[in-house]
């Protein structure tokens, strides 16, 4: 099964991420406030300020989505809920992110970006819930049943009822 190793490195990279995006931010904003750089008049303490808090924020909601791809390969269950909903969310800031990264950066950033939206992809849907069948409790075929194409019926073989006739006031 590929599901607990894919949630496994999920969980790695995305956690390795958070680390590397907030340390970027926080390195960019010692950089503004060291140079003392003004951009458009804004303060440089302000914008120094922001980097290093947009850093902590972005690299808590990676390893918020990394634990919960930790939390998936531990108990390898598929993710519920929030969690659901945080790595779908991540799903679409690395689209978004490798769109941008192709522009800005070139294609190496960008083919690390799908293939972690890959990853989330794969682990969003080998946890997918399966279809109802014999095993799940789901309909059944009856034991004499032919095995080939149902003969048609006398009425026309449509289980489901015409519509009533339209009315006129």
């Amino acid at each position: 099964m590929v599901r607990r190793p894919v949630a496994w490195i999920v969980a790695v990279v995305l956690l390795v991420e958070a680390l590397g995006i907030a340390a970027v931010n926080w390195f960019l904003g010692v950089v503004v406030d060291r140079q003392d750089m003004s951009l458009a008049g804004l303060d440089p303490d302000t914008m120094s300020t922001s980097s290093k808090i947009g850093g902590v924020v972005f690299g808590l909601y990676f390893a918020a989505c990394g634990l919960v791809a930790l939390l998936v390969a531990v108990r390898d269950r598929p993710p519920a809920g929030l969690g659901r909903v945080l790595l779908v969310s991540a799903a679409v800031v690395h689209a978004l992110l490798g769109a941008f990264a192709w522009g800005l950066m070139g294609w190496p950033a960008f083919l690390y970006m799908v293939v972690v939206l890959a990853l989330i992809v794969l682990l969003l849907m080998t946890y997918d819930r399966p279809a109802a069948g014999p095993a799940r409790g789901g309909p059944t075929a009856p034991q004499d049943a032919p095995a080939g194409p149902e003969e048609p019926r006398g009425d026309g073989g449509s289980p489901v009822s015409p519509p009533p006739a339209p009315t006129t006031p």
